[in-house]
């Protein structure tokens, strides 16, 4: 690997993600955020890497990255998502989902909007009741996070009250979810199972399951295709990716042995091919498929 840059942030991250450009930029993003996790003080922070060093030939920044702000986050960061420029959504270990608000006029985080235990086991008044809210995904204003519990919760980022919640959603942990059309949204569980959920529908019930053959090994990641939306991506606890075609079969059309372990984070991008990208937790993979 050339050209890698590397600096010690004194903190176990667990998430990262890049700022979504202005729809006209013709640059990369310049900024990202970062979450950690197991610390006593965890922390949400944003970095800038647009006005360090000079840009490659390939278009990569070369320069260290600089911390522009951070703020204290309760819990681990189990996932984040930008819902704009502006604001990103924070989901907690607590079972809180939260919207933090950078303010890049003076460089400061705050807490813009908080809902406290969106995800929860049995009690959702109970001190200690609180269920990790594992995966979360935006299309602004709305907000889809799934969670230990098997629910489902839908927000709006300017309403304090959920929109809709499956309870029931799931009899074991939802990991992750991303939408596949804007009324539609798909969930990996622990038991290897992929569903679509489709949001038009008032019963509380998934519109298609696909399933892993053989042993339940647990999903823990999904995306869809940018383009091709029946095309999708999952990425499992044994470290395989499978890449199914919803309109053919319940079962995946193809397996990638990626990791030797788990895989944690997919992207699906088109450049001029369409590559892959995937993250176990020991090192990321870029698989052309």
């Amino acid at each position: 690997m050339e050209d890698v840059c590397a600096k010690f942030v004194s903190q176990k991250v667990s998430k990262a993600r890049w700022r979504p450009p202005p729809a006209a930029a013709l640059r990369p993003p310049d900024c990202f955020a970062t979450g950690s996790w197991d610390n006593e003080d965890n922390r949400i922070s944003i970095w800038s890497v647009g006005d360090l060093g000079s840009v490659g030939l390939n278009g990569e920044y070369q320069g260290e990255p600089q911390l522009l702000c951070d703020i204290r986050h309760n819990g681990d960061v189990m996932d984040m998502q930008f819902l704009d420029q502006e604001r990103i959504v924070v989901a907690s270990s607590t079972g809180d989902v939260t919207i933090f608000r950078h303010h890049q006029n003076n460089q400061t985080l705050s807490a813009n909007q908080r809902w406290e235990k969106a995800h929860y086991h049995v009690d959702r008044g109970a001190a200690c009741g609180g269920a990790a809210c594992t995966g979360v995904i935006c299309n602004n204003p709305e907000i889809v996070t799934v969670g230990e519990d098997g629910r489902i919760n839908f927000f709006r980022a300017d309403q304090k009250d959920a929109v809709r919640t499956i309870d029931n959603a799931d009899s074991s942990t939802l990991h992750a979810v991303t939408f596949l059309r804007t009324t539609e949204i798909l969930t990996v569980n622990s038991i290897g199972q992929l569903k679509i959920w489709d949001l038009r529908q008032q019963r509380n019930e998934p519109s298609q399951i696909f399933s892993l053959t053989g042993d339940r090994v647990p999903l823990h990641c999904v995306d869809r295709h940018p383009n091709q939306q029946h095309i999708v991506a999952t990425g499992g606890q044994d470290g395989v990716l499978s890449i199914w075609d919803i309109r053919q079969g319940t079962m995946p059309v193809s397996l990638l042995n990626a990791h030797e372990a788990e895989s944690k984070y997919l992207d699906l991008k088109i450049k001029m091919l369409l590559s892959l990208w995937s993250c176990s937790v020991f090192l990321p993979s870029l698989f052309l498929v």
